[in-house]
């Protein structure tokens, strides 16, 4: 990895701040993408410290807003000339009905619209490397989107459940990847997903989950397994030389996976893909 730019989003503590140590060891420049910069910067001197590396980076990142993924695209872009890994890591869940800054319904416009965007607007950058890496973080959870995706209630406007709306993600989020991989066939560009495990990160304790949900993920917590073991299968395929090539995969603990009926559907990923695009230029953005 000596020489590899990998940008990171969510990587201010657990998954993708492991990931970010991982990788920094291994010699490659790590850009912390992530939403609070104080706690970026404190995440960043410790990733530091790990790796005995100083080429560690922070910039802003809050994927609940596409302006600010667009900034944050723009200056990735302005302070490297190349990039070679993109970890799509950042997610939530939140127990009540929330939207993001343009309206989306918040774990949906998070999880999915908002690294579907920053990836476009990298994506040039990525076709330039020898072998650029996109690493999407989906989850064993897209099994519970048994029916696929609500194309009728797409946004929980209808109805909403907290489960409901991140298995929907996260098989948004394998779809997303299946359709990468396809339109990135003729490139040197790979799309691959991954699955962490149940990890004791930070994930859904900052006031997102509340109630019963809440309670829920407190108690499974002893039971999780720790971050780094969580980020193994995300460094895995951001820098193995035995996934060189193989795009549009699902890896759990570092090999083959096996994903839902419904995240192996083309049709899914291709409509997916389309409605993305346009709920992002219906906000008045453009991909490019």
């Amino acid at each position: 990895m000596q020489g590899k730019v990998v940008v990171i989003t969510g990587s201010n503590s657990g998954i993708g701040e492991a990931t970010a140590a991982a990788l920094a060891t291994m010699g490659a420049t790590i850009v912390m993408a992530c939403r609070n910069l104080q706690k970026a910067e404190v995440a960043a001197t410790a990733v530091r410290a790990a790796s005995r590396s100083d080429d560690v980076h922070v910039v802003c990142l809050d994927l609940a807003d596409l302006s600010s993924v667009q900034n944050c695209a723009s200056e990735v872009l302005s302070r490297w000339d190349h990039l070679d890994v993109l970890v799509n890591n950042a997610g939530g869940i939140w127990s009540d009905r929330q939207v993001t800054a343009q309206g989306f319904e918040q774990t949906l416009g998070v999880n999915h619209i908002g690294p579907f965007f920053l990836t476009a607007l990298l994506l040039d950058r990525l076709k330039g490397a020898d072998a650029g890496r996109i690493v999407n973080l989906s989850s064993v959870g897209h099994h519970v989107a048994f029916t696929g995706m609500n194309w009728n209630d797409l946004q929980g406007e209808k109805r909403y459940s907290a489960f409901g709306a991140y298995s929907q993600s996260k098989l948004a989020n394998l779809l997303f990847t299946c359709g990468l991989a396809k339109r990135l066939a003729d490139t040197r560009v790979t799309a691959n997903a991954a699955h962490p495990g149940s990890v004791r990160s930070g994930f859904g304790m900052d006031g997102d989950m509340t109630g019963i949900v809440g309670l829920g993920n407190r108690l499974i917590r002893p039971f999780e397994i720790s971050a780094t073991a969580g980020a193994a299968t995300s460094v895995y395929l951001a820098s193995s030389p035995e996934v060189q090539g193989q795009s549009g995969g699902y890896y759990v603990h570092s090999r083959p996976g096996h994903p839902s009926k419904q995240g192996r559907s083309d049709a899914a990923a291709d409509r997916l893909w389309e409605v993305t695009e346009n709920m992002i230029t219906e906000s008045g953005f453009t991909l490019r």
